[in-house]
């Protein structure tokens, strides 16, 4: 039985920014740099694993990983980095 994710405002365009912020936040620390060619899953999947292991996210059950829910989790990660009145957060 899945655990229901609530969906955040705007959770579609915080992601779009997560997986922009996380590609530069995991490229800045200098441990990978990505390819045009990389899927959007590889990316999703080593951003969220990179913010874990220096533990600015809290990790999922390794039964919880999954695209949908990793998707969440990034998107919330960037809306806690926004001011309380940015535009997605309204």
């Amino acid at each position: 039985m899945g655990i229901a994710i609530k969906r955040l405002k705007n959770e579609a365009a915080l992601f779009k920014e997560a997986l922009l912020a996380g590609v530069k936040y995991a490229e800045g620390r200098g441990v990978v740099e990505f390819e045009a060619t990389d899927s959007a899953s590889k990316k999703i999947l080593y951003i969220y694993r990179r913010l874990a292991h220096d533990k600015v996210i809290q990790l999922l059950p390794e039964d919880r990983v999954a695209e949908k829910s990793l998707r969440h989790k990034l998107a919330i990660w960037y809306s806690k980095q926004l001011p309380m009145d940015h535009s997605l957060l309204k």
